[in-house]
C-alpha cells in the first residue's frame, strides 16, 4: 500500500531523491566508491558542494546579490547562537519576535548574548496566531523571527520593514512560496524539514553585515570562517549535502519556487477546506495565520477519535498525530507531498463523517 508521509520532519522527499541516493552510497558518479567514504575534499564532493550552494542562491534570486550559502551542522538550534554571536554587538540588543516554541528557543538562546528585545508574542494563546503591529526598537542590531511555526501550524503572511537586518528561521518552510529574499540578510533552516535529510543546515548570509560587532568568535561559529573555507572549514556532512542538492535538482526541474508555491497552494485549500466544512474538525490556527506547510486541525469531539485514526491508518496515512502541545492532527505538507495524498486524507474525513 502507497504510504502518505505527513510527517513534520524529517520530511517526505521525491522519489528520484532516494533512487538517486541509494545508487551514490553504492557507486558514487561511477567512481567505485561509496558516497559514503569519499574524502569531503575530493574532486566530485567539492563538485557537490559549489553546486549545492550555487542552486540555492538560484533558486531565491539572490545570484550576484552579495549574499553567501553554507551548508553546516547542528541544526536550526545551533544558529540560535551563531546569529547573536555574529550579529549583536557588545553591549548591543536583539528584537525577536516570539510566535511558538523555537521562537521562544531562540530568544533564549540570544539572552546570553545581550539585551535581548520581545517585541510582540502570542504565548498566551498558545501561539495559534501571528502578532501583528508591533514596534521593532530603532536600535536594535538586528529583528529576528521565525516564518512559520511547525508545531502550531501558523506561517508569517507579512515581514516588517525595518532598518537593521532582518534574520529569519525559515527551517519549515523554506523554499516553500516565492518571497523578496533580499528582504532577508541572513536565513537559516535545518534541511529536514523541507528539503533534505536530517543533518545539515542551510545558511544563507548577506556577507557585508559581518565583521561589525566588535566580537572575538570562536572558529566554528563564524560565518566568515565558513564562507571563506566555501564551506569546508570541517569536514561537512556529506549525505545530507548531497541528497539537499538533489532535492533542489528536483525543485528547479519542476519551475522553481514559483511552480510549487501553486502546488502548496493547491493542497492547502483543499485541506483547509474540508477542515471548515466538516463539522467533526475545526482548526487549531487563526485563519488569517494558517500555515500551508502545517496544518493543524481537531476533533470537536475526542469519542471520534478512535475511529478516526483507525479510518486514516488503513489509507496509508503516516505522521498525523499532532504535536502534544496543540494535540488533534497535524498535517504537514511540505514540497514533495502529492496533492493526491492531501485528497486521501480528505477523502478519509470525508468517511468519517458518513459513517458517524
Amino acid at each position: 500500500m502507497k504510504k502518505h508521509n505527513y510527517s513534520a520532519g524529517p520530511c517526505i522527499l521525491p522519489q528520484e531523491v532516494f533512487e538517486k541516493s541509494a545508487q551514490a552510497i553504492l557507486n558514487f558518479n561511477d567512481s567505485g566508491l561509496s558516497l559514503l567514504e569519499i574524502s569531503h575534499r575530493s574532486k566530485d564532493f567539492v563538485a557537490v558542494m559549489d553546486e549545492a550552494r550555487a542552486i540555492v542562491l538560484e533558486l531565491l534570486g539572490l545570484e550576484g546579490k552579495g549574499y553567501q550559502a553554507l551548508f553546516l551542522a547542528g541544526g536550526a538550534s545551533l544558529e540560535f547562537i551563531m546569529a547573536p554571536y555574529n550579529l549583536m554587538k557588545e553591549g548591543g540588543k536583539a528584537a525577536y519576535l516570539d510566535t511558538g516554541t523555537w521562537a521562544a528557543a531562540a530568544i533564549k538562546e540570544a539572552k546570553l548574548f545581550g539585551e535581548t528585545v520581545v517585541v510582540a508574542s502570542s504565548k498566551e494563546e498558545n501561539y495559534n496566531y501571528i502578532p501583528k503591529g508591533y514596534t521593532v526598537p530603532s536600535d536594535a542590531d538586528y529583528f529576528h523571527c521565525t516564518s512559520n511555526n511547525t508545531i502550531f501550524g501558523t506561517q508569517m503572511k507579512e515581514f516588517p520593514s525595518v532598518d537593521m537586518p532582518i534574520v529569519c528561521d525559515m527551517s519549515s518552510d523554506i523554499f516553500s512560496r516565492e518571497l523578496d529574499f533580499s528582504k532577508f540578510d541572513l536565513i537559516y533552516a535545518g534541511a529536514q524539514k523541507n528539503m533534505g535529510p536530517a543533518g545539515t543546515t542551510l545558511i544563507v548570509v548577506k556577507e557585508e553585515i559581518l565583521g561589525k560587532n566588535g566580537r572575538i568568535i570562536p572558529s566554528m561559529l563564524d560565518y566568515a570562517k565558513h564562507i571563506k573555507a566555501e564551506s569546508m572549514y570541517n569536514t561537512p556532512p556529506v549525505f545530507p549535502v548531497y541528497a539537499s542538492l538533489l532535492t533542489l535538482q528536483w525543485l528547479k526541474n519542476l519551475g522553481g519556487i514559483a511552480a510549487i508555491e501553486k502546488i502548496n497552494n493547491a493542497k492547502a485549500a483543499l485541506l483547509y477546506a474540508e477542515i471548515d466544512r466538516n463539522p467533526l474538525f475545526k482548526g487549531a490556527a487563526a485563519v488569517e495565520d494558517r500555515s500551508n506547510m502545517n496544518a493543524t486541525f481537531l476533533l470537536n469531539d475526542e469519542a471520534h477519535a478512535a475511529t478516526f485514526d483507525t479510518m486514516w491508518k488503513a489509507a496509508g496515512i503516516s505522521g498525523l498525530p499532532g504535536h502534544r502541545s496543540v494535540g488533534g492532527y497535524r498535517a504537514s505538507m511540505y514540497n514533495a507531498l502529492p496533492l493526491e495524498s492531501v485528497q486521501v486524507l480528505v477523502d478519509v474525513m470525508q468517511a468519517l463523517e458518513k459513517a458517524i
